[in-house]
C-alpha cells in the first residue's frame, strides 16, 4: 500500500512537472526572441544602420495623423540650416491658422492675431503639444502658403526614399477638418498617407540630419505664453503630480518622437529610445487607445534591446582565408593583395553570429582574360563588393531597401607599379622561347 502511494504520487509529480512545461513554454519561447504586436501595422529599425529588427504588414499606406508633422519638422530644421529662417524669426498668425487654433475640437494652445511668434515658439507647440494652428503658421512662413508648403513635403519624400507616402497638408489632420482652407492643388476629402516603414525612414532622416530635434521632442512640458502644455508622448517621464498616472508608460531612454490620433488613423506613435548606445526607432499604427500605443511600443522596444546589439561583424580590412590576393599581368609584383574597405556592423541577434557569411563579388571588368589585375594598380582601388548574407530567418533587410544587404567595397590595400619595359620585354622574349621550345618538344614526341 505504501509503495503504490508513493508510486501513484511520483506519477502526479511527473504529470505536474510535464503540465508546467507545456503551460510555461509558450512564455518563454516569448521571452527567448519573439513578440506580437496588436497594431494593424508595425515596425522596429535599429538607428544607426537602418536594419529592421521586426515587421508586420510595414508597407500598407495608413493615415498617419500628427505623424505627419515629423516632415514639417525635418523642413523647418532644413530652413533654419540654409538661413531661410531662424530661431528668432517672427511671424504673426493669419486667419486660417488662428481658425483651427480657436476651433477647441483641435486642442489647440489658443493663438492671438496681431502679435508676433518666434519660431521657436511656434516649433516647440508643434513638437511638443502636437498644436495645428502653430504647425500651420511654420508652413505658411516657409513656403508662403500651406499649398506650397504641401509641395516641398511631397518632393523632401522623394529626395529621403520614403516608398509609400502622400502629402496633403502640414498637420495631418483631415482636409475634410479644415474645411475651405485644404492646402490648393489637393482634393477635400484627401488624407495624409504613410506606411510603418515610410514613417521610420522619416524618423530616420529626422534624428540622423537633426539630432537636437531629439532635445524637444524630449521635453514632457514645456510653457507656453501663460499656459502648461504637456507632451503627448506618454513613455517620457512625466513626473508632475498631476500627471502619475502617466507614469505607468514611462520607458528608460524615450527621447521622441512623435504622436498621432484622428477617428480614421487610430492611435499611432513613432518612437525612439536609446540604450547603452543603441538607438531603436520604432512605428505602431491603428492601435485601439493611447494606452495600447505605448504598450505596444514598449513591447517592441523590449524585444529589440533584450534581443538584439548591434556589432562588428566584419572588421575594416577584412580578408577572406582563400582569397586574400589577385594576381597582377605586367607589375613589378606577381599579386596585389585586397580587403574590404570599412566595418561591417549589424544588430546582431542573441546567439546567430554565426549565421552569417561574406561572399566576395570581383568586377570582371577589372580583370583581364586570365583573371589577372593589369597594371599598374593603385593603392585602395576599388575591384569588387563583399556582400554578407545571413542565413537564418526573419531578415527584413533595411529600412532603405527591403531586399538589400549589406555590401561593403573590396579594394586594393597597396599599389602595385607597372613594370619598366626592359623586364617586360625580358619577360616577352622569355615567354616567346619557352612557347616555342614547348612547341618542338610536342613536335618530336609527334614523332614516335
Amino acid at each position: 500500500m505504501k509503495y503504490k502511494l508513493q508510486r501513484n504520487m511520483s506519477l502526479l509529480l511527473a504529470l505536474l512537472v510535464v503540465m508546467t512545461s507545456l503551460l510555461v513554454q509558450p512564455f518563454s519561447v516569448q521571452a527567448a526572441g519573439t513578440v506580437d504586436i496588436d497594431a494593424e501595422s508595425a515596425i522596429l529599425v535599429d538607428a544607426e544602420t537602418g536594419k529592421i529588427i521586426y515587421s508586420k504588414n510595414p508597407d500598407v499606406a495608413l493615415p498617419p495623423a500628427s505623424m505627419t508633422k515629423m516632415m514639417t519638422e525635418y523642413l523647418v530644421w532644413e530652413a533654419i540650416e540654409k538661413g531661410q529662417i531662424s530661431w528668432d524669426t517672427t511671424t504673426q498668425i493669419s486667419d486660417y491658422p488662428y481658425s483651427i487654433s480657436a476651433d477647441s475640437t483641435f486642442s489647440g494652445v489658443g493663438l492671438t492675431q496681431n502679435k508676433d511668434y518666434t519660431v521657436k515658439q511656434l516649433y516647440e507647440a508643434m513638437a511638443i503639444n502636437s498644436d495645428n494652428g502653430t504647425t500651420i503658421a511654420l508652413a505658411e512662413l516657409i513656403a508662403g502658403s500651406e499649398g506650397e508648403f504641401v509641395k516641398l513635403m511631397n518632393k523632401k519624400a522623394e529626395e529621403m526614399g520614403l516608398p509609400d507616402y502622400k502629402f496633403v497638408n502640414a498637420s495631418g489632420l483631415a482636409n475634410e477638418d479644415l474645411g475651405k482652407n485644404h492646402p490648393k492643388g489637393t482634393e477635400p476629402d484627401a488624407n495624409n498617407l504613410l506606411s510603418a516603414r515610410s514613417a521610420a525612414l522619416l524618423a530616420y532622416n529626422l534624428i540622423n540630419d537633426y539630432p537636437k530635434a531629439l532635445e524637444i521632442s524630449s521635453i514632457p512640458e514645456a510653457t507656453f505664453e501663460d499656459q502648461t502644455i504637456r507632451n503627448w508622448n506618454w513613455m517620457l517621464s512625466h513626473d508632475k503630480k498631476d500627471a502619475s498616472s502617466l507614469t505607468q508608460f514611462y520607458y528608460e531612454g524615450v527621447d521622441g518622437l512623435k504622436t498621432g490620433y484622428t477617428d480614421l488613423a487610430g492611435y499611432c506613435f513613432t518612437g525612439t529610445a536609446e540604450r547603452d548606445g543603441q538607438r531603436l526607432i520604432s512605428v505602431v499604427m491603428k492601435t485601439k487607445s493611447d494606452e495600447a500605443r505605448f504598450k505596444q511600443t514598449a513591447k517592441l522596444f523590449d524585444y529589440g534591446f533584450q534581443n538584439f546589439q548591434t556589432k562588428e561583424l566584419f572588421a575594416k580590412g577584412y580578408q577572406l582565408k582563400d582569397n586574400k590576393t589577385l594576381p597582377v599581368a605586367k607589375g613589378k609584383a606577381d599579386t596585389v593583395e585586397i580587403a574590404t574597405n570599412k566595418a561591417v556592423k549589424v544588430p546582431l541577434k542573441n546567439g546567430e553570429e554565426k549565421k552569417y557569411t561574406i561572399n566576395y563579388h570581383i568586377n570582371k571588368d577589372k580583370l583581364n582574360k586570365n583573371g589577372e589585375l593589369k597594371a599598374p594598380v593603385k593603392k585602395g582601388e576599388k575591384i569588387g563588393t563583399a556582400e554578407v548574407v545571413f542565413k537564418g530567418k526573419n531578415d527584413y533587410g533595411y529600412i532603405f531597401d527591403a531586399n538589400a544587404n549589406d555590401t561593403v567595397d573590396i579594394v586594393t590595400t597597396e599599389a602595385v607599379e607597372k613594370d619598366n619595359w626592359f623586364m617586360l620585354l625580358l619577360g616577352s622574349i622569355g615567354a616567346f622561347f619557352s612557347n616555342l621550345f614547348s612547341t618542338i618538344v610536342d613536335t618530336v614526341k609527334g614523332w614516335f
